[in-house]
């Protein structure tokens, strides 16, 4: 079935690139690096080498006694069924409970030693799967400081998110739980098949048959799945971007009766993850019922043999119960190693999509010998020049596509303590300015001088230092009013708080509310009205006292009296 992927919806970059809903477009990547993805988890695996390979230990030794079971209990069938047969024929003595007993006895010491072991490799990879995730979510949080703003103009919020929960939980969930089921079940296959030799040689080929067989089953199958497999986190990315962005933009979406066209727009994108969630579960669903009948087939014959050869005398009652056990057992690790597989292929997804971000060009390094930037009066810092705050434009050219310009040859300059009102039509690039003031890109052409100097020449976070920003769009965080005005600057004392309140004109409406600057705002300061936010992002602006103070349609939601103030 053919269909276009739908579009979503996405915020676009504010200002003069505001444009209609955007998100996803384009078709799912195909898997490009799956051994590149396999080889970075690796590297994290390797800081716990010491403890996998105990785990690996462990995961042999509680197999190995586990295996030892079968042929264990197989010989205390052996000693009931030669008592009885002995008590038949006439003999005085029957069963020889006594050594049954102490077979027994051993068998249950032998499983309750496999299963402490068992339960403690569990632990050590519990431990050692969380620490993996948490590392990777750490990873991944601070490289979402250290890519470049022209980066997030591509991608959507969900997506992003995605990688960080979804992905590693899945890569965590394998991690558990796979490793120790590889290990498990392969040395269960070679422990089988060492205990089937020992018992029959003609029987254990014979049961060999099945491995090919079975290996062609899984190659093929796998082969089909693992592109749905990638599809299908691919889409949930998507579909979580398309969840996250209208949630977010709810009370627009309802504004403009628009709630059809957003059901609409999730309605498409989920039908394309249950398609192809539906494929790949499809698919991996085949592995069992055809390993089923194939062990089954395998299961019939061995029971022919087996019943010929106690016959004729070649081999025990014992075992053959034995052989039958190993024989059924001998399907249960490849059934396991089928369902790793599809986990396997998640994971190898997942991870993908985790290194693809985490290997995602950087922002560009400072330039050697940056400048630092010294406040006025810091005589602790000895290496940071003072500056005034005199800029200048000089022919700038910018644009965020090449050959599509935003700006061009633009100049202006702008003296220390003077007050400058950039106008203009929207999209004529105002926003796009402040941002190439304060460093998020860089100009295409010309430069950007701050008291004489290229603003390259200064050390990013010194640069933006200097700044106090206060967009139209506000953002707080849930907490009380006086955290989120003291963001970025958590020592500032009571009284500079309160005069940074006061400056902002946002003191009054504070001092109405039960708890003050102690009030808790939710997640969205839903409780607050738009102009009240701008006032209490302009006392957080207010409180760094910036040397440079910018207001990008800051005061839109501020009566005008206020304003004016």
């Amino acid at each position: 079935m053919n269909r276009r992927i739908p579009e979503g919806t996405g915020s676009g970059r504010r200002g003069e690139r505001m444009g209609g809903m955007r998100g996803m477009r384009g078709p799912v990547e195909k898997p490009q690096d799956f051994k590149g993805a396999v080889k970075n988890l690796l590297k994290y695996l390797g800081v716990y080498k010491i403890a996998i390979i105990i785990v690996m230990i462990l995961a042999v030794f509680s197999t190995v006694f586990a295996i030892l079971g079968p042929k264990i209990l197989g010989d205390a069938t052996t000693v009931i069924y030669s008592g009885i047969m002995a008590k038949m024929a006439g003999a005085s003595e029957g069963i020889d409970f006594k050594a049954v007993g102490r077979i027994l006895i051993l068998l249950a010491a032998l499983y309750i030693f496999s299963a402490l072991l068992q339960l403690a490799q569990g632990f050590i990879m519990a431990g050692i799967s969380n620490k993996i995730s948490y590392e990777l979510r750490r990873d991944i949080a601070g490289k979402i400081h250290r890519l470049p703003f022209s980066y997030y103009d591509g991608v959507s919020k969900g997506d992003v998110l995605s990688r960080i929960t979804n992905d590693v939980d899945v890569i965590n969930q394998s991690l558990n739980q796979g490793i120790t089921q590889i290990i498990t079940s392969a040395a269960t296959i070679l422990g089988i098949l060492v205990m089937m030799f020992s018992i029959s040689w003609q029987m254990a080929f014979t049961a060999l048959i099945i491995l090919p067989i079975s290996m062609l089953v899984l190659g093929l199958i796998i082969k089909r799945s693992q592109k749905h497999f990638v599809n299908q986190q691919e889409y949930l990315g998507r579909v979580n971007g398309l969840v996250e962005e209208n949630y977010g933009s709810h009370d627009v979406v309802k504004a403009f009766n628009a709630q059809e066209r957003s059901l609409d727009q999730f309605s498409e994108s989920n039908d394309f993850l249950y398609e192809s969630a539906w494929k790949a579960n499809f698919l991996s669903g085949l592995m069992m019922p055809i390993m089923n009948v194939v062990g089954n087939i395998g299961f019939v014959i061995i029971c022919i043999m087996g019943g010929y050869f106690a016959v004729t005398g070649r081999i025990t009652v014992g075992n053959i119960q034995s052989f039958v056990q190993y024989m059924r057992q001998f399907t249960h690790p490849i059934a396991r190693l089928s369902q790793i597989s599809n986990v396997l292929q998640q994971t190898a997804a997942s991870a993908e999509r985790v290194f693809n971000f985490l290997e995602e060009d950087e922002k560009p390094t400072e330039a050697e010998g940056a400048l630092g930037i010294r406040k006025e009066g810091d005589m602790g810092n000895k290496t940071g020049v003072e500056v005034t705050g005199e800029v200048k434009f000089e022919n700038i050219s910018f644009g965020y596509e090449p050959d599509k310009p935003v700006i061009r040859d633009f100049n202006a300059h702008i003296k220390p303590g003077q007050k400058v009102a950039i106008v203009g039509p929207t999209g004529a690039g105002k926003t796009t300015i402040v941002k190439l003031l304060m460093r998020f890109y860089d100009v295409d052409e010309g430069r950007i001088t701050l008291d004489g100097r290229d603003i390259r020449d200064f050390k990013r976070d010194d640069l933006r230092n200097l700044f106090g920003m206060v967009l139209q769009e506000t953002w707080l965080f849930s907490g009380t009013i006086s955290d989120n005005i003291r963001y970025g600057m958590m020592d500032a004392t009571e009284d500079e708080l309160m005069a940074a309140m006061k400056l902002a004109q946002a003191d009054h409406f504070i001092s109405t509310l039960p708890q003050g600057g102690n009030a808790l705002l939710n997640e969205e300061a839903s409780n607050l009205s738009l102009g009240q936010k701008q006032l209490l992002t302009i006392a957080r602006a207010v409180l760094h006292d910036p040397k440079i103070l910018i207001f990008d349609e800051a005061t839109s939601s501020v009566d005008t009296r206020t304003e004016l103030l």
